[in-house]
């Protein structure tokens, strides 16, 4: 069987191929478009019938030519960066190139294919990660532009609060509207002109936001309700976690879920001492999810305080036990995430609708 590793690239890719003994067959270089996926495939189908693909940055620069080969019947396994990094350290020859790197990811889909995640086609989830990240987008926005209203507020009248309501309401967007001054200082109309456009375009911001939360919610509703039945998770939350956990199972067991949250701690035990640090590593949207349901769980859930005074007792502070308490929300989350994976199987003919549904909505919008 023929083993392709790609190392993918923002304008480029470079793939090598190996045989069964690891030898390799041939080199390609291309670039990072849909001709240069096809000639690739067309590369791969001349040194024989079967094969196996690894791309480092499946789910990156390498998407595109991950769901193109996905999508025509090829089996493709996703390599993280790091790994390829280590691979390569471990090999006699010095330097880093593009070559060593595909190298590199080859020879770890020879060895290890069975224990890679494998690259699915993109669904439902694929929507949903996408709808996330520009909603969370807008929500930045949405408070970059609230901060520079104060800051001129601010500069017009130090008691501003007192006569606005909160900018987070919709009042308050309103009043921004037609806010004016009685200065006639040149600087300060033009504050108030400052206000008034900056206000406008929130308004747009926190409209879009809304219109996004919407579809999440609609879209996450007939397939991920497990999700919510754990505390601190509604549907715009568990439409998050759907957007990064899938599409398909890019994790084999929760451990490995663990590990790319961020919540697994790492041993760091020498001389007969067991200890472990903080996990930094990891997927920080995943990390900032697990704290908020952490926080959520702390205030509303009666087994969550039990726990945390429990290991408090134990010498543990708040926050160690916090995340400790991130850990076993990790293990909820896998649980309640299987029995999404058979919600899905049972409603798999529907997406079609919901997709189109979607599309609907966007026309609308537009």
């Amino acid at each position: 069987m023929l083993t392709i590793g790609v190392d993918a690239h923002k304008q480029l890719h470079v793939a090598v191929a190996l045989d069964d003994t690891g030898v390799i067959v041939d080199q390609w270089r291309g670039p990072n478009s849909t001709t240069g996926w096809t000639q690739l495939q067309q590369w791969a189908a001349s040194h024989g019938p079967l094969r196996r693909w690894g791309i480092e940055g499946a789910w990156n620069y390498g998407r595109g030519l991950a769901q193109h080969l996905v999508a025509t019947g090829e089996t493709v396994y996703e390599i993280n960066p790091r790994w390829t990094a280590q691979r390569r350290e471990r090999t006699r020859q010095l330097g880093k190139n593009d070559q060593l790197d595909a190298y590199a990811v080859a020879q770890l889909v020879r060895e290890q294919d069975s224990k890679l995640p494998r690259v699915t086609r993109d669904d439902l989830t694929s929507v949903l990660e996408l709808l996330v990240i520009q909603r969370e987008g807008l929500m930045a926005e949405a408070t970059r532009l609230r901060n520079q209203i104060h800051q001129l507020l601010l500069a017009l009248d130090p008691s501003y609060k007192q006569q606005l309501p909160a900018l987070r309401t919709k009042h308050g967007l309103q009043a921004l509207q037609t806010y004016s001054s009685n200065s006639t200082n040149p600087l300060d109309q033009q504050r108030v002109a400052a206000v008034q456009r900056i206000a406008a375009r929130l308004q747009l911001v926190v409209a879009q936001a809304a219109e996004l939360a919407v579809q999440i919610r609609t879209l996450a509703a007939p397939q991920y309700t497990p999700l919510t039945e754990i505390c601190g998770v509604d549907l715009l939350t568990a439409g998050a976690l759907a957007g990064i956990l899938g599409p398909g199972k890019r994790f084999a067991n929760e451990a490995q879920l663990a590990m790319h949250a961020g919540v697994a701690p790492l041993e760091v035990s020498s001389a007969g001492r067991i200890r472990h640090r903080v996990n930094r590593g990891g997927n920080r949207r995943l990390n900032a999810i697990l704290y908020r349901m952490a926080v959520s769980q702390s205030r509303y859930s009666s087994a969550a305080k039990a726990y945390l005074e429990r290991r408090v007792s134990e010498g543990k502070s708040l926050r160690e036990a916090r995340r400790a308490l991130k850990r076993y929300l990790v293990r909820a989350i896998w649980r309640a995430w299987q029995q999404c994976q058979v919600a899905a199987s049972a409603t798999s003919g529907s997406e079609p609708q919901q997709m189109a549904l979607l599309a609907q909505q966007a026309d609308a919008a537009a």
